[in-house]
């Protein structure tokens, strides 16, 4: 058995199954996927389809989530007049900002699947978790989207709000736990380094950031937590 993380693969869906392959993922292994699986790639939903069935794969959610749960929640449901109300300013702008951000392409995938797989997929995005604390070799990490706002250390992860843990800006000069490490995506390792070239998994400080660029047509990483081997697609 062997522990994985991934995170932001953005619709790539063959990146996603050449992951698998690669790392030969079995029934045996777990994989946590730490967010932002949708949204700028064209296999957002065929992702999502697969990974549903993958008992053995924990998807944590991510900003891009949860911007398609909002809009496609609303979407699915049936129009009637007390509905048309909150089709208001604020929910067009939240879905225009979802746009900007690659929820176009999504949603133009989502509408070719069939009633029930729209239900299913939408039904499965609302059960992805915050976060997770797990322990692999005697190591504890914690495992969240974007990171977590207003850190405290004495503040419980469950006191945490949504939008701290999926918009969160990571200070990874930081050490924010002493005794366990912080395992984050959303925020492409080539930004944390402040250079372009940048593309393999970040670690300092107590930190592992996995985003290595593929919602931007760069590599989609994934790291074996019990043996910290890396692999890149």
């Amino acid at each position: 058995m062997s522990v994985y993380v991934m995170s932001d693969i953005h619709g790539n869906y063959a990146k996603y199954i050449q992951a698998l392959k690669t790392i030969d993922f079995n029934d045996n292994d777990i994989l946590y996927v730490l967010g932002d699986v949708v949204d700028r790639g064209t296999g957002s939903c065929k992702i999502l389809l697969d990974m549903m069935y993958r008992s053995n794969i924990i998807p944590l959610i991510g900003n891009h989530e949860f911007m398609a749960i909002i809009v496609l929640s609303k979407l699915l449901e049936e129009i009637t007049e007390e509905s048309l109300k909150d089709f208001n300013q604020e929910f067009i702008t939240g879905m225009l900002n979802w746009f900007a951000n690659g929820g176009k392409t999504t949603l133009d995938e989502f509408k070719q699947l069939s009633a029930e797989n729209r239900q299913a997929v939408l039904e499965y995005l609302q059960e992805f978790e915050l976060y997770s604390e797990i322990r692999v070799n005697g190591q504890d990490y914690v495992l969240v989207h974007a990171g977590l706002d207003n850190f405290e250390r004495t503040r419980k992860l469950s006191d945490y709000k949504l939008y701290e843990m999926i918009w969160a800006e990571t200070d990874y000069d930081r050490v924010y736990f002493e005794d366990k490490i912080l395992v984050t995506g959303h925020t492409p390792v080539s930004a944390i380094l402040l250079d372009k070239s940048a593309d393999k998994i970040y670690k300092k400080n107590n930190h592992i950031a996995i985003d290595c660029g593929c919602g931007f047509n760069g590599k989609l990483g994934v790291l074996c937590l019990d043996t910290m081997e890396e692999f890149y697609f």
